[in-house]
């Protein structure tokens, strides 16, 4: 910014070109300070280009060292972390049918056979999706319940009825309690259904493992490496971090990937360069005219003074607003279809797609009248090489819409950020018609998470405004600065003292910023190469080839220099923290911390209630032969936590313990007398421990 104020504006105003075209054309004042005042075929280019030199230069520097430090952090992080499971484990994708033998088998027998010396132990992956549901529709049922228990209690003489119907809205009066317990019983019966047919049903078991290793090395090794002679088998990868990952896409046959991606492509190739057309649509449907056209009975209200105001001056306006305002959560869901498994990556393509709108209909579309549709019209029928000029031209003249938009979308987007009046409303929105209970309250008030999808391209657009306009109209800089002097204040307020932390992807997104800068300084070049040939400045221009040309080397360098430590974890590192462990903790048992690392979520008792289903006769024989001594303990307190997630605080907690020291076996049995929730913990010569949930 100092540089370009300096050296480019006292340049730009002492040529005075657009004095003397006042007759002829709108000139601002802002103008003036551009290079559209520097007359045609000027030896004052060559300070241009100087600076756009500088600048690139400048900024491959500061991008290298940015690199560098984000790639040191990002291995500090992960030699510093205690063990994790994702550092030890890693995903395998289509795993072939073997006739005669189940997916855990097949697993089994490869790993065993190829990796004997490393390979610990894996994770099958159920299609758990259907009882997904079933949870959260049972988790639904039960706030309702909770409710309608505290309504009773604080008024005890009067029972709380409901409807069965829609919504409640008709229907049989029933007794609201009895009717949500007896709901529950017949979805509790459901889901047991459900759990055991995910567990026996051999085509619920999906082609896709998470193999665990006893080092990091080990995982790190398969990772990298080809499993198969088939190129197209056992596809390993590092797997997520757990809470990372995208349950329902782990059941998309990988065969459809491709298909999936390449269908989506063409969408969002479709959605960035036609979106207009719904639009118009719909801002069709909110004039006048369009709205008595489909609803004709509506023509005695359209012609009130007030509501024919609102129609015409804000409806479009909002239609258009609303449709902005639900393109990122649209993007999300077009990634997902993608089959991504991991959320930082869903995100990440999401955020690169939401770029590509706002480069084509916010950047491009400002400054080239018309529509994103007319633009690529425009473009397909001239030649490649007259592109950058026809948007060259163009950009001076928009210097003042975008100093506009910045102050307006950008100081106000992070003035709005701070104040965060949008969450405000939609709480008090839910406390009002939604928050049942106090458990929906706290729900109600999840402040969520950074808006990656969202927020990091608007970051770049801004970005790339500003680099654009370094060497077109420098004036634009000092607002560009004060958005991101402010931005960065902002968001580390909200990053450290608002929001929660979805997941942790050790710098995952800095590749593709970078990517995103580097395609800002070539835009930057390639539009001032147009705008100079538009001056006739033969000159100099040519001195701008040599520019692209060193900007993409320097990518393709910072590609193979640091990418690699982004995509996989590396060996020297892996062995070395495997070495600093192994001496600290020489008598570390891995297998107890991964064994359930990667179970789903909703299925943390599968395995445990599959190994103890085979073993429950033995232990039936043992407890008969014994006569162990029984100690009874009452605690009454209302602090005492429940044996289960499903289970709340109660007054009556009963423990059981019984000992026999002849055989070493020790038993427990815990009952929440409440909510019949039991726990049994059963510890057997100090290896084998089993829990019942």
């Amino acid at each position: 910014m100092v540089l370009a104020l300096v050296v480019l504006v006292p340049v730009n105003v002492s040529s005075g070109t657009l004095f003397f075209l006042k007759k002829e054309l709108v000139v601002s004042n802002i103008d003036k300070l551009s290079i559209s005042n520097v007359q045609p075929k000027s030896s004052k280019f060559f300070f241009h280009i100087g600076v756009e030199y500088i600048f690139t230069f400048w900024a491959c520097f500061m991008l290298y060292r940015e690199y560098n430090n984000v790639a040191i952090m990002r291995l500090q992080y992960l030699a510093s972390q205690r063990r994790r499971p994702e550092q030890f484990t890693v995903v395998v994708r289509n795993v072939p049918d073997m006739p005669g033998h189940s997916v855990p088998d097949t697993v089994d027998q490869f790993f065993k056979t190829n990796h004997p010396e490393h390979y610990l132990c894996h994770q099958a992956v159920y299609n758990a999706n259907t009882y997904a549901k079933l949870v959260k529709q049972r988790a639904k049922l039960q706030r309702w319940f909770d409710y309608y228990v505290l309504k009773h209690q604080r008024n005890p003489h009067k029972m709380p009825t409901c409807r069965t119907g829609f919504l409640g809205l008709w229907g049989k009066m029933v007794d609201s309690i009895e009717y949500y317990k007896q709901q529950i019983k017949e979805f509790d019966h459901n889901m047991s259904l459900e759990r055991q047919k995910v567990l026996k049903d051999s085509k619920l078991m999906l082609p896709v493992a998470f193999v665990s290793f006893d080092s990091r090395w080990g995982a790190a090794v398969c990772a990298q490496t080809q499993q198969s002679k088939n190129p197209t088998l056992w596809l390993t990868s590092s797997a997520p971090e757990p809470r990372d990952i995208y349950w329902q896409n782990l059941a998309i046959p990988f065969i459809s990937l491709t298909i999936r991606k390449l269908v989506i492509g063409v969408s969002v190739f479709a959605l960035v360069f036609f979106y207009m057309i719904p639009i118009a649509f719909v801002q069709s449907l909110a004039n006048l005219e369009g709205l008595e056209r489909v609803a004709p009975f509506l023509r005695p209200v359209t012609r009130l003074d007030f509501i024919k105001s609102f129609l015409q001056g804000f409806l479009p306006g909002l239609a258009l607003k609303i449709f902005l305002w639900i393109l990122p959560s649209v993007l999300l869901i077009m990634s997902k279809i993608e089959g991504y498994i991991a959320l930082s990556t869903l995100e990440r393509r999401a955020a690169a797609k939401y770029y590509y709108f706002m480069l084509v209909n916010v950047f491009l579309g400002s400054i080239i009248a018309g529509t994103a549709f007319e633009q690529l019209h425009s473009f397909l029928h001239q030649s490649p090489t007259q592109i950058p000029r026809t948007i060259g031209v163009s950009i001076p003249m928009k210097a003042t819409f975008f100093i506009t938009y910045i102050m307006v979308d950008g100081w106000a987007g992070i003035a709005g950020e701070i104040l965060r009046l949008k969450p405000l409303v939609i709480f008090h929105l839910k406390n009002m018609f939604l928050v049942k209970t106090e458990e929906d309250r706290v729900r109600a008030m999840d402040p969520g998470f950074v808006d990656f999808k969202e927020t990091i391209p608007s970051l770049q657009l801004y970005f790339l405004l500003g680099i654009v306009y370094t060497a077109v109209t420098p004036i634009l800089l000092p607002f560009i600065c004060i958005f991101f002097a402010f931005a960065y204040f902002v968001y580390r307020h909200q990053i450290i003292n608002v929001y929660n932390q979805q997941y942790e992807s050790c710098g995952a997104f800095w590749p593709h910023v970078h990517g995103r800068i580097i395609a800002s300084l070539l835009i930057s070049q390639l539009l001032l190469m147009g705008l100079l040939a538009s001056k006739k400045a033969a000159d100099s221009t040519p001195l701008l080839i040599i520019l692209p040309i060193l900007t993409l080397s320097f990518h393709k360098y910072c590609k193979h220099r640091f990418e690699p430590a982004f995509r996989q974890y590396p060996l020297e590192e892996a062995m070395a923290k495997d070495k600093l462990e192994k001496e600290t903790e020489p008598e570390l048992n891995m297998k107890a911390d991964l064994a359930d690392a990667y179970l789903h979520p909703i299925f943390h008792s599968f395995e445990k209630e599959v190994e103890l289903s085979s073993s429950s006769s033995s232990e039936k024989e043992t407890h008969q032969e014994e006569t162990p001594e029984v100690r009874v303990d009452k605690h009454e307190t209302q602090s005492s936590s429940p044996v289960t997630e499903l289970g709340t605080p109660t007054h009556h907690h009963y423990v059981y313990n019984s000992t026999s020291p002849s055989s070493h076996y020790t038993s427990a049995y815990e009952q929440s007398s409440s909510q019949y929730e039991y726990q049994y913990n059963t510890h057997q010569y100090e290896e084998h421990e089993y829990r019942y949930n």
